[in-house]
C-alpha cells in the first residue's frame, strides 16, 4: 500500500499524527475540518493541500484518517458512504479510544478496510501532543487483513502496540479512564483533604507533586502490587481508624470516597504479600462500617 494520507478532523489529535506522518515520510495528500481555521493550523505546518469537503480527502487517500471527535465520526463516514467517496483496498482509521472500528463498518462495503489505531497518551495541546505521539504505546483493533498498515503506522510513530478484540473496545477505555482521567480525581480529593486542614491549594498541590511522581516512578521500576506503601500496606489499622476519626470530625463529605478506596486498596496489600486474608477482612470491615453508615446518613 502506498503512503498516501489523507485527514478528516483536524483538531489536537488529527494535526499531531498529520505533522509526525508527514516527518516520518508518509505523503498527506490533504485534510478538511468543519472550522477551517483547525484545517489551516496543518496546513501551514506541513503545507498538504486544504480540501473544501471530506469526500475529497477520501478520494485522495489510501489511508484515511476520522479524527474527529467521536460524535461526529458515524457521520463523517454516512456523509463519505452516501457520497460514495469510500474505495475498495482503502484503509479507513479512527483513533477514538471510546469507539471500536465497528463505527467505520459502512465503509467496508466499498471494499474498504478499517482499523481502530489508538494512543494511550493524554493530549492537552497540539505542540504537546507532536512531542509526546512518538514512543506511545498504541491499542490496534479492527479488520485483521489491514493489521500490517496499522503496525506501519505505530513503528513510523516509534511506538509499541497490542491487539484487542472490539467487543472490549468500552472496557478497555474504561482503565485508560481511570488511570488518567480519574488520576486527577484522585489528586483532587487528596487536595481537598489537604485544605481541610487549613493548607492552602497550591501550597498542597507544590508538596503532593514530588510524592505523585515518586509513587509514578515506583511504579515503574518494581510494578503493581509491589509499588504499594502505606498504611494498609503495614497493615496498620490503628493508623486507618485515625484517619477515619479525624474525616468525620473535618471533611465527613469526603469519607465515602476514602472507605471505597481503601477497601479496594486491602485487596492490593494482599497481592503484595504484606497482610493475610485475615487482616484484609479486618480493614475491609470498618471501610464497609463506614460506607453503610454514610449510605444511613443520604
Amino acid at each position: 500500500m502506498s503512503n498516501k494520507i489523507g485527514i478528516i478532523g483536524t483538531g489536537v489529535v488529527g494535526t499531531a499524527v498529520g505533522v509526525v506522518l508527514n516527518q516520518k515520510g508518509y505523503e498527506i495528500t490533504g485534510a478538511y475540518d468543519i472550522k477551517s481555521e483547525s484545517t489551516n493550523q496543518l496546513v501551514e505546518r506541513i503545507g498538504c493541500t486544504p480540501h473544501t469537503s471530506p469526500q475529497e480527502v477520501s478520494r485522495s487517500a489510501d489511508i484515511l484518517f476520522i479524527t474527529t471527535n467521536d460524535a461526529a465520526i458515524g457521520k463523517v463516514v454516512d456523509t463519505l458512504a452516501d457520497r460514495r467517496a469510500f474505495y475498495g483496498d482503502q484503509v479507513v482509521v479512527h483513533m477514538s479510544g471510546a469507539q471500536s472500528s465497528e463505527v467505520l463498518d459502512t465503509a467496508k462495503a466499498f471494499g474498504a478496510r478499517v482499523l481502530s489505531v489508538h494512543p494511550l497518551q493524554s493530549f492537552a495541546n497540539v505542540d504537546g501532543a507532536i512531542k509526546n505521539l512518538p514512543g506511545s504505546v498504541f491499542s490496534i483493533e479492527g479488520d485483521k487483513d489491514a493489521y500490517d498498515v496499522a503496525v506501519g503506522i505505530v513503528e513510523a510513530l516509534e511506538g509499541e502496540y497490542f491487539f484487542i478484540d472490539r467487543k472490549a473496545k468500552p472496557l478497555y477505555h474504561a482503565g485508560a479512564c481511570v488511570v488518567s482521567n480519574y488520576l486527577v480525581t484522585l489528586i483532587d480529593f487528596g487536595l481537598k483533604l489537604l485544605e481541610s486542614t487549613g493548607i492552602p491549594r497550591s501550597a498542597g498541590i507544590k508538596a503532593l507533586l514530588p510524592l505523585i511522581q515518586g509513587t509514578v516512578n515506583n511504579i515503574e521500576n518494581v510494578g503493581i502490587p509491589r509499588a504499594l506503601t502505606g498504611p494498609i500496606a503495614r497493615g496498620d489499622l490503628t493508623t486507618i481508624i485515625k484517619h477515619l476519626d479525624c474525616l468525620e470530625q473535618m471533611a465527613p463529605e469526603l469519607m465515602k470516597l476514602y472507605s471505597w478506596l481503601g477497601f479496594y486498596t486491602a485487596q492490593i496489600a494482599v497481592e503484595k504479600g504484606t497482610i493475610d486474608d485475615s487482616a484484609m477482612e479486618e480493614f475491609q470491615r470498618v471501610f464497609r462500617r463506614e460506607l453503610s453508615r454514610a449510605v444511613s446518613a443520604s
